[in-house]
This record gives C-alpha cells, sequence and structure tokens, in this order.
C-alpha cells in the first residue's frame, strides 16, 4: 500500500474516532452546537470514504479507453467533499434555527467541552498531515479532504466558545446562534473546495510562475532552434501536461530536432514532477515571431 491510500484510509479511522467522541460530547450536554459539530464530522467519514476510492482509482495505469490515465477522478472526489460541506452548513443551520426557537440550558458543560477539545485537536493535528502530503502528492483528493477537516475544526473552536459563552452568562440562544455563524463560515469552505476542483475538471492552466518556469527552460534549453509558441499547460492531479510548437531551421535533420526536443523533456521533467510533453516540430516558415525565443 503506498503513501496515498495509506493517508486516505487513515482519514476514515480518525474521522470514526472524532465522530465518536463528539457524540458522546452531545450525548453529555444535549448541546445543539455539540450535535450539529458531530453532524459534520458524520461528513467527514463520508468525505473520507470517497477519497479513498478516488485516491485508489486514479492510480490505475492508463488503459485503452483512458489513454490519459485516471488521475482526473480525484477532482470528483473533491468535488463531492465540497458538496457534503454544503450539505453538512444546511444541516447545522437547520439545528441552529430549532435551536433559536426553543433555547435550553446545556448540561455537564465541562465533560462535554473537553471532549469536544479534544475531537478539535486529533481533527487539527490530521488535516495538518492531509494536506501537507496531499500537496506532496499532488493528490486533489487528500488537499480537499484536509480542508474540509479544517473547516471542521473552526466549527468546533466555534462550537466550543458559544457553549462556553453560553454557559457563563446563562444565556442559552448563545448556543446556537454561534453554530449558525460557523455554518455560514463552512458554506464560504465548501465553495472554494467545488471551485478548485471544477477548475481542475476543466482543464486550467498551471499558475503564473509556474508557467514563467515552463517557458524559462524550453527558451534555455532548446539551443539550435528558432522559436516556441502556443505553449500549452494544463495540471490533471500529480500530472502536469504540457505541449508546444518547436520551430527549427527548414534544412535542420530529423535527428538534430529530435535531440533538441529530448534535452529540453529532460530538463521539463526534472523541473515539474509528473510532467508529459508534447512537442510539434515546425519548419522556420511556420515561425509566429512571438511566444518564447530561444536564447
Amino acid at each position: 500500500m503506498n503513501d496515498k491510500l495509506r493517508i486516505a484510509l487513515g482519514s476514515i479511522l480518525v474521522g470514526l474516532l472524532v465522530l465518536g467522541i463528539k457524540y458522546l460530547a452531545y450525548l453529555a450536554t444535549g448541546s445543539i452546537a455539540l450535535y450539529s459539530d458531530a453532524l459534520e464530522s458524520l461528513v467527514n467519514v463520508a468525505t473520507a470514504i470517497a477519497a479513498l476510492l478516488a485516491v485508489r482509482l486514479s492510480m490505475q495505469p492508463a488503459d485503452q479507453n483512458h489513454p490519459y490515465g485516471h488521475h482526473k477522478v480525484e477532482y470528483f472526489s473533491a468535488g463531492l467533499a465540497g458538496a457534503l460541506i454544503v450539505v453538512a452548513a444546511v444541516m447545522i443551520l437547520r439545528e441552529a434555527w430549532e435551536g433559536l426557537r426553543n433555547p435550553s440550558m446545556i448540561e455537564a458543560p465541562v465533560e462535554g467541552l473537553t471532549l469536544s477539545v479534544v475531537a478539535s485537536l486529533i481533527n487539527g493535528a490530521w488535516c495538518w498531515v492531509l494536506i501537507r502530503q496531499g500537496r506532496r502528492l499532488r493528490s486533489p483528493a487528500l488537499v480537499a479532504d484536509g480542508r474540509h477537516l479544517l473547516s471542521d475544526v473552526v466549527t468546533s473552536v466555534g462550537v466550543v466558545a458559544g457553549v462556553l459563552l453560553a454557559v457563563l452568562t446563562g444565556w442559552a440562544f448563545l448556543d446556537p446562534a454561534l453554530a449558525a455563524l460557523v455554518a455560514v463560515n463552512i458554506l464560504r469552505s465548501g465553495w472554494q473546495v467545488i471551485r478548485e476542483s471544477l477548475g481542475g475538471l476543466m482543464d486550467e492552466a498551471v499558475n503564473e510562475d509556474r508557467l514563467a518556469e515552463i517557458r524559462g527552460i524550453i527558451s534555455q534549453e532548446a539551443e539550435g532552434a528558432i522559436e516556441a509558441h502556443d505553449v500549452r499547460t494544463r495540471a490533471s492531479g500529480p500530472v502536469t501536461f504540457i505541449d508546444f510548437h518547436l520551430v527549427v531551421p527548414a534544412r535542420m535533420t530529423v535527428t538534430d530536432a529530435h535531440d533538441i526536443c529530448d534535452r529540453i523533456e529532460a530538463a521539463l521533467k526534472q523541473a515539474v514532477e509528473g510532467a508529459l510533453i508534447t512537442i510539434h516540430v515546425e519548419p522556420e516558415s511556420k515561425a509566429k515571431h512571438c511566444g518564447v525565443l530561444v536564447l
């Protein structure tokens, strides 16, 4: 089992542990906010399962029906995570509304808050692992799962503060009111995850800094060519696709042009992990006198 699968499986186990702790916190207190917090953890478990399935499928090699691999399936998982975040926020808003209509005082706050803090510490540590390792492994599913957990940590902090304030002041309405405010923040987090997953599905180009690096490498390594134009990129999970047209002198042999392409590909693959490169060689009559000039 590789790193991606181990981390994805770990998310399910951590999610189940945190869900159990948060539900015990709700049982101890009867707090609407703590119940809502437990509801979001239920969504965390579902998201972790989706991430595990997506990571496993994305690792399958390219086949006849999917010649470019299965990497994009992770973006579907990230989109699902974002949608589930939104669902959790709506569920929390519903519970908060019921709590505002029928406020009640919280029982056994010390035990409930202690359990909630323990759950938040576990979630906080694990979301750091997910985001850090997800970026290292270039896994959109793991990063989205980590951001989902981060929103859960924010929720839990708000819930603990609300419950504590409600107990200290005797204002029972603070419990559901603060839960509603945190739900709005979760909605924002869910939209961000959905937007990023849609960007991957829509073949967004790499960021400007990475594109400038790619163009610079082409310029430095294409000695003997005239120019490169129509440089295009797209990211698909751990893979970065790069393609461009390379203009060479009309009398250059195929072997010499191929050597230039090999040199460029080697440099790009060293700088951009997981790069898949396609170069279309053209004679100098096709030069556009724009794009990447050869140094």
